[in-house]
């Protein structure tokens, strides 16, 4: 199968779960994972109309920036875990933070000078792996971000447990477009290559997808 079929069928499976949900399948925007993919894999898809890429690392970012510079409209969020010590390389790289998870983490980024979309990344699991603020700091770090001179509060994102079955996600779902209707958050980034339908019923606004765009990646080394 090649990439253009793949996105025609994750777009349509995007498309289908607005219908049952009876919402605009406009409201929900596709976010394309490439972490762990080459620069080439970045170049294709927008070549097919994608704007929108994560990446996990900022290394790994670094190492791509020059093959995509190029491609102005095109926009990276990090969505991996972003440590204090990293902010400065982070502004320079991204469009969006995707995972702020503390005022100071706020506060520094806000201190490189750079417009910045963030997202505050919710731990809604016990899972030692996951990162993310509980969701009693939100409204912490939600004022911290919103009294800054640069950074846009635009979502909330989290990464539930991991299941085949896309339904053991769905409370989790729901707990966050809570969180975010309560803090007046306005979107939702939830919900990746096996379970986004379950994310678009329950309210998100940006889909991760990777796997069901680019396949199953293979860790270097």
């Amino acid at each position: 199968m090649t990439f253009g079929e793949r996105l025609n069928e994750v777009r349509e499976r995007i498309e289908k779960a607005c219908a049952r949900a009876h919402r605009d399948a406009a409201s929900v925007k596709l976010l394309a994972v490439t972490k762990v993919f080459g620069p080439e894999v970045i170049l294709e898809a927008y070549s097919e109309g994608l704007r929108e890429f994560g990446e996990n690392y900022v290394q790994e970012m670094e190492r791509k920036a020059s093959a995509v510079a190029h491609l102005a409209d095109a926009r990276f969020h990090l969505i991996g875990h972003l440590q204090s010590n990293k902010t400065k390389k982070a502004a320079q790289l991204f469009a969006s933070i995707d995972t702020v998870d503390t005022p100071k983490l706020a506060a520094r980024l806000d201190a490189e000078g750079k417009r910045l979309d963030v997202m505050i990344e919710v731990k809604l699991s016990e899972e030692e792996s996951k990162s993310g603020a509980d969701a009693s700091e939100i409204g912490a770090i939600a004022e911290a971000v919103r009294s800054t001179k640069n950074l846009n509060l635009r979502g909330l994102m989290t990464v539930p447990p991991w299941s085949e079955d896309a339904e053991l996600s769905r409370p989790y779902f729901a707990r966050l477009a809570a969180l975010a209707a309560e803090h007046k958050i306005p979107e939702l980034s939830m919900g990746m290559s096996h379970d986004l339908e379950t994310a678009i019923e329950e309210g998100a606004t940006w889909v991760r997808v990777g796997t069901a765009l680019f396949g199953r990646r293979k860790k270097p080394g």
